[in-house]
Formats: structure tokens, C-alpha cells, sequence
């Protein structure tokens, strides 16, 4: 069953319409309209919590000399054009910019708005999505293209790292402990990563970037542990790269200073 798009489309001039899609209508019409230059995220994977509605910005360029009711947008969605299941809570497109009247050929900014308390949005929503360009024309027919470009929607992580003791004797051991979580779109909270692989980095006083120093598997509940050796003063930090479907996260630095 497609889920319910809330798509919220400024006009040149005109208030800002909320309308609920299904699904394309039985004789949409398809030709007459192509969408290029699209980006979206800045081409990063789209990352999403347990409680906050994401903005995702994205841009793009329709051509067409047909005469259009409302829209454009695009807009991530799985399995068919016909009947597309989609994320997002909301779409807000801006006005066209000209590029070219004669041939129809605008630029469009928009603001894409995905809820993780959606009804109907949970953990299966993770991973790899296709994109669809879609302009409502008259007569209730609309243009809806796939932009084969394929977007990542991948599940929030945290990770927290405490570094002890403080301060620490030069050449004795320092303790480096954390967790990893993840976002749980089903349930709304955050639970423990477990098995996963997390880089222990160390930025060493007056340095500008961190290094990686070894690297620890989470237990069962996500907690991370492990020792050093006391070299020398500076920050702390556990950071995970993420997989297909979780998003990448470093924890805030802690630092010791080596006396």
C-alpha cells in the first residue's frame, strides 16, 4: 500500500496548498517533462533519528512548455512509478527561476521533510531508495519520472566516549570506555549496537585532526572498552563509519592530560 505524501507547494503569488497523494491516477499523463541537474543531501546519505522531523534541501531543473497545476517536487520512493511507497511528511518547493522561458526550462529549490514518527515509517524504511520526479498537470493527470538516483536512508547512531584517569601519570594506563547506539524507528528510542567494529582516535595536544589508535568490537548491549598507554596529553574519542543502513557518528572528545 503507498503511504500518504503531505506535499505542501509554494506558487508564484499563491498560498501554500497541502494536498494527500496515493498514488498516480488511472490515465496520468507520462512525456512532455524532464527533470535534470537533480541533487539532493549534497549527495550524502540522509540520516534520521527517533523524534526529529530531518529537512533535507534539494535542488533541481525541469523542461517542460506544459501548462502545470502545481509542483514540481522530487522525492524518494520504492517499488513502482505506478503506485510508490514514500517517506516523506512533507515537501516545500520554491518558485521557478528562469532559465529559459521559450523552452520551459526552470530551476527549483525544495525542502523534503521526513518524520521518524510517521505512521507508517519504521526500520524496513533503512537502506536504499530509488527517486521520482513528479508535476501535477490539468485534468488531475500528473508526469512522474524515475531520476535513477539512487539516495540513502540510513538510521541515526550515537557514541559516547569518558577517558579516565584525569589527569594521568606519563606511561600508565588510561581506560577508554562507551557505547554505541541506534536509532530504533519502530520503537523511538535509541538501543544498543551491538558486534560493531569502532575506531578509538586520539588528537594529541596542539594537533588539528585525530588518528586512529586501534579498533574495538561492541559488546551485546554496544558498550566499548579499552586500555592505552599514556604517551601524552590530548582528546579522546570513539567514532563508528557506519554501514548501508546507520548512519556514521564520533563521539564528543574527552581529554586527558598526561602529567
Amino acid at each position: 500500500m503507498a503511504k500518504t505524501v503531505w506535499s505542501a507547494v509554494a506558487a508564484a503569488g499563491a498560498a501554500i496548498v497541502f494536498t494527500g497523494v496515493a498514488a498516480v491516477p488511472a490515465g496520468a499523463a507520462e512525456g512532455g517533462v524532464s527533470f535534470s541537474r537533480v541533487t539532493v543531501n549534497g549527495g550524502k546519505p540522509i540520516v534520521i533519528g527517533v523524534k526529529a522531523e530531518v529537512e533535507v534541501r534539494a535542488s533541481f531543473r525541469m523542461t517542460t512548455t506544459l501548462r502545470y497545476d502545481y509542483g514540481p517536487t522530487v522525492f524518494p520512493y520504492r517499488g513502482t512509478l505506478g503506485n510508490p511507497d514514500t517517506v516523506q511528511s512533507g515537501i516545500l518547493t520554491s518558485d521557478c527561476e528562469v532559465v529559459d522561458r521559450a523552452k520551459g526550462i526552470c530551476d527549483f529549490e525544495e525542502w523534503l521533510y521526513i518524520d521518524p514518527t510517521y505512521v507508517d515509517f519504521g526500520n524496513e524504511d533503512a537502506g536504499t531508495w530509488k527517486s521520482a520526479g513528479r508535476v501535477f498537470l490539468p485534468g488531475d493527470a500528473q508526469d512522474i519520472d524515475n531520476l535513477n538516483l539512487p539516495l540513502q536512508l540510513k538510521r541515526a547512531t550515537r557514541v559516547t566516549a569518558n577517558a579516565s584517569p584525569e589527569p594521568v601519570a606519563a606511561g600508565k594506563t588510561i581506560t577508554v570506555t562507551g557505547r554505541v547506539t541506534r536509532a530504533n524507528w519502530n520503537t523511538h528510542t535509541y538501543q544498543g549496537y551491538a558486534g560493531r567494529t569502532v575506531s578509538l582516535q586520539f588528537k594529541a595536544a596542539g594537533a588539528s585532526s585525530y588518528t586512529t589508535v586501534k579498533k574495538v568490537t561492541s559488546s551485546s548491549t554496544g558498550a566499548l572498552k579499552t586500555t592505552v598507554k599514556a604517551t601524552g596529553s590530548g582528546t579522546w574519542r570513539w567514532t563508528y563509519y557506519g554501514n548501508s543502513t546507520s548512519g556514521a557518528k564520533s563521539s564528543t572528545g574527552d581529554y586527558v592530560a598526561v602529567r
